[in-house]
């Protein structure tokens, strides 16, 4: 009987079976598929947080789980890919190696090296697109460089043909016998992904359902009810109104194509719907092209890019930057969006740019401590989303907002959270306070703040801040840069 030599399949940022390129590639290949996912613990790559190794133990168990009902294995190794993969296609005896394409300076040179490894030895190493709707080097501009402004690029994208129909799932699998020459494959639980000492996941585990099935659950669900009103009410913290597809997509649970034919179905059957299409479509734009910038700026996270800004004063505030990650800085919007973030993992993108330009700011602390705050605590933690956004606010990146726009927290919480429910919510003890007072506690008569049983400065504390001054200080910093 002739052996049976298996295609590896090695999964990394796209943790399902349906609309994945590389899973089909496998297929078509002719060879049963070994399905790989690999701890990279070689320190070449930036390590994932907190809430993002929480997200990725359930996510792997998720995919494991479907992939046993359909007769197949994820195999979990640890260590370093550029040792491992290679190692496994030889002693397998592989002809070909499939994966998702990452498009991280760090991603990009690993997959790379590994190319070259397994090239040389007759394995066929092939990557695919599984990750966004267009590939960035396709997107140039009329003089053939990288776009730096977002409107022209997603008006470029909406001009060639949409995007092709998601591939279908594989309805039944055969499991790969593991080979012991192989290198040793490890338990899930053995990965220590979960926090335990102390366990701080439990507004993780009651809010979200990491996997395949959660996302397509998800993305349901906002079609059937939050779509239908999203364009008017996606900026209300205190609603449901927005999809929270994104820690799926950040982990390949869900393809930007799925979303994307998913919501043009949506807008076909309903008038409603209609309305929200091009607004909820415009999102998923945003996110290409964040990825857009870091493949052309690899170190989006790290620089300014705007170099201008390397000369910005910033302030060096322990104490400040502290109460900002404990959600104790006086404001209550702020207050609400970092406890919302450390509870649940999530931040309303609306409470993310007051929250990012109260710190970046207000306080005057680098941009960079924010992103590496959310980097840690986020479950859509993801290398170009967070970094280009954090340098949209500090007026430091690519069509960037202004940095002379300083949200003021108090306006911003009474437009956007009129009735204090997204408050409420998270900052307990302002649960009492009346709705006209509740954004600015500290303007508040002092009977009005007994009978809500507030004590500022004790219960709750007093800004640490004044806004005007903040603002003040800020603008001059600025000015003083341009000059």
């Amino acid at each position: 009987m002739a052996a049976i030599f298996p295609s590896i399949v090695w999964l990394r940022n796209d943790l399902r079976l349906a609309d994945n390129p590389a899973v089909q590639a496998a297929f078509a290949s002719g060879a049963p598929p070994l399905f790989i996912y690999v701890l990279d613990d070689s320190g070449k790559a930036r390590a994932p947080g907190g809430a993002s190794r929480w997200w990725l133990h359930h996510s792997l168990a998720a995919l494991a789980a479907g992939l046993e009902r359909i007769g197949g294995r994820l195999d979990v190794l640890r260590g370093d890919p550029l040792q491992l993969i290679p190692a496994l296609a030889a002693a397998f005896g592989a002809k070909h190696v499939m994966w998702t394409r990452r498009y991280d300076a760090a991603g990009i040179h690993m997959d790379t090296q590994i190319k070259s490894a397994l090239t040389p030895r007759g394995i066929a190493a092939e990557s695919f697109n599984g990750q966004l709707l267009y590939e960035p080097w396709t997107m140039k501009t009329k003089t053939g460089g990288p776009y730096r402004v977002f409107t022209p690029f997603w008006r470029a994208c909406q001009a060639l043909p949409p995007p092709a129909e998601p591939l279908r799932a594989p309805r039944r699998l055969a499991a790969v016998a593991w080979n012991k020459q192989a290198p040793a494959r490890v338990a899930l639980d053995d990965l220590a992904l979960l926090p335990t000492k102390p366990d701080w996941a439990g507004g993780l585990c009651e809010e979200w359902t990491p996997g395949e099935a959660g996302a397509g659950k998800r993305l349901l669900d906002f079609l059937d009810d939050a779509f239908l009103h999203y364009a008017d009410e996606r900026d209300r913290p205190g609603r449901l109104s927005t999809s929270r597809l994104s820690p799926h997509l950040a982990f390949g649970e869900i393809s930007p194509r799925q979303i994307w034919h998913a919501a043009q179905h949506a807008a076909a059957k309903s008038a409603a719907a209609a309305h929200n299409v091009d607004k909820f479509i415009s999102e998923i734009g945003w996110r290409e092209f964040s990825y857009h910038l870091l493949f052309h700026n690899p170190e989006l996270a790290q620089k300014n890019f705007q170099t201008r800004f390397d000369e910005f004063p910033w302030r060096a505030a322990t104490k400040d930057l502290k109460a900002w990650q404990q959600g104790k800085t006086g404001y209550p919007i702020v207050d609400a969006g970092l406890r919302e973030l450390w509870k649940t993992g999530f931040m309303h993108n609306r409470v993310r740019m007051i929250a990012a330009s109260f710190l970046i700011k207000h306080l005057m602390i680098d941009w960079r401590e924010g992103e590496r705050w959310f980097w840690d605590t986020l479950v859509d933690a993801d290398p170009a989303n967070n970094a280009a956004s954090w340098q949209w606010v500090a007026g430091s990146g690519a069509d960037a907002a202004p940095f002379f726009r300083v949200f003021n927290p108090i306006l911003q919480g009474e437009k956007f959270d009129p009735e204090g429910e997204y408050i409420r919510r998270f900052v307990p003890e302002l649960a009492k306070c009346p709705s006209d007072v509740i954004h600015k506690p500290w303007l508040a008569p002092a009977k009005v703040l007994q009978e809500a049983n507030i004590k500022l400065g004790d219960t709750y504390p007093k800004p640490v801040v004044d806004h005007a001054k903040a603002r003040e200080r800020a603008l001059a910093a600025f000015k003083r840069l341009k000059d």
